[in-house]
């Protein structure tokens, strides 16, 4: 199912988990990130840093440079407006790499364990991308050079009522005993539907307070809440807050590993 439409004409598609296999954890994030481009003129120089061409190929990507290159490859540039290369490795796949090494390992994890999913299920555009777009994308795009993007941005409500039904659908078919919330906008939106707190910080800042499970009732079954911080905050990327790349720092260590140990 597509949804938009991407600078450079490629489909904004809907990431989905694609193994429905019963997991042990199931973790909800806020909306799927996107293959970035670095975006050069014809004579080399940089016009965007990092700029969202296509759909990750899977929830949660890794940022796999063969990846990327496969995916640039198939993204069609117009003769005269310059040429499409990887984007820097810490700007694809971070968040992904993060779910391995910062939250699933710890736990004593893989990706086979895990049911990934997010409240929006595809790529939406930031202020970041607005603002490259229109300086440098949007003439070309007027003059019919490059196909006409359409791109959602972050919608002001990350979950209505259909939504939270399909997340909780997914819920129940994951069979998970264990729901990991990514930050504060998993709880807001989704959990204190079901009552959850708002945000990750009323359940404390504390280093022993910090990823603790709590009961979580949802469609009359008893699961464990682990709200855990964004993956910004565990791997220390732009924008983070020190204080909780440091408390999550602390249950990776001393806390993790010991509390999915029994079955």
């Amino acid at each position: 199912m597509t949804v938009g439409t991407f600078p450079f004409g490629q489909p904004i598609k809907r990431v989905v988990q694609t193994d429905r296999s019963p997991k042990r954890v199931f973790v909800l994030g806020v909306y799927a990130s996107a293959v970035h481009a670095r975006w050069c003129n014809d004579r080399g120089k940089q016009l965007v840093k990092a700029l969202a061409v296509a759909s990750e190929p899977y929830i949660f990507w890794h940022g796999d440079p063969e990846n990327v290159k496969e995916i640039l490859s198939a993204v069609e540039v117009p003769p005269g407006v310059g040429r499409l290369e990887p984007a820097a490795s810490n700007l694809n796949g971070p968040s992904g790499r993060s779910i391995d090494e910062d939250y699933l390992e710890p736990l004593r994890l893989t990706r086979d364990d895990a049911w990934l999913c997010d409240l929006v299920p595809h790529s939406c555009k930031n202020q970041g991308q607005a603002e490259a777009l229109k300086k440098h994308y949007e003439h070309y795009e007027k003059d019919q050079v490059l196909p006409a993007v359409k791109w959602p941005t972050v919608p002001r409500k990350l979950a209505d009522p259909a939504r939270r039904k399909q997340i909780a659908a997914e819920l129940r078919e994951s069979a998970a005993e264990v729901i990991i919330t990514l930050g504060d906008m998993p709880l807001e939106w989704f959990g204190s539907a079901f009552g959850s707190a708002h945000t990750l910080g009323a359940y404390g800042r504390d280093p022993r307070a910090y990823g603790s499970p709590h009961d979580f009732e949802i469609e009359g079954r008893i699961l464990k809440l682990l709200p855990l911080v964004h993956p910004r905050q565990a791997a220390g990327l732009s924008g983070h807050s020190p204080e909780w790349k440091d408390v999550h720092a602390n249950w990776k260590l001393r806390i993790a590993p010991g509390l999915l140990t029994s079955r």
